[in-house]
């Protein structure tokens, strides 16, 4: 029988994984289809490892860089209410406007929709499931993942680590 200690840690791992990320080092494999021709000639395509820890934080390397996952509601981002847009702590190219963060109860930033052409898209299969990993298209950082349970109009919902973004208030 399972004590009340183990049933918390297994539903704190469930929840955790609504937005939980990848495993180390991915974020070096990853491929954007007609994003990588339009970003490839720019100075973050070929960072090195060293180069990276020199430009971010600890956390943000951890996440950005290893697909890392920072613990729910730590994010000041997650009550930003200023219009604006995120932008990718990476690189600073633009993701989200302001206009399409919503509430999802998740403790992440959420939004319904992005900044056509600066996300890329990849299949995730950890945590027991098949999920949509998406990344900052010219720097491949990696950002969140995308799920099918947002608001109209796209009904998609990016769950999005805080510390991937910073914001730019209008």
């Amino acid at each position: 029988m399972l004590s009340r200690r183990q049933l918390g840690l297994g539903a704190a791992g469930l929840a955790l994984s609504a937005c939980a990320q990848g495993p180390k080092g991915q974020a070096a494999n990853l491929k954007t289809p007609g994003a990588e021709a339009k970003f490839s000639d720019t100075k973050w395509a070929n960072m090195t490892e060293a180069e990276w820890k020199e430009r971010l934080t600890e956390d943000e390397f951890h996440i950005l860089r290893e697909a890392g996952t920072e613990p729910p509601r730590s994010s000041p981002l997650l009550e930003e209410k200023r219009k604006g847009t995120y932008v990718c702590a990476g690189c600073a190219l633009p993701l989200f406007k302001s206009e399409t963060k919503f509430h999802s109860g998740t403790g992440w930033p959420s939004f319904y929709n992005y900044i056509e052409g600066n996300l890329g898209m990849m299949e995730d299969n950890t945590l027991f499931s098949k999920r949509t990993e998406y990344h900052c298209a010219r720097c491949k950082g990696h950002q969140g993942h995308v799920f099918k349970d947002g608001p109209p109009p796209t009904g998609l919902r990016y769950c999005n680590d805080g510390l991937s973004l910073d914001f730019e208030p209008a």
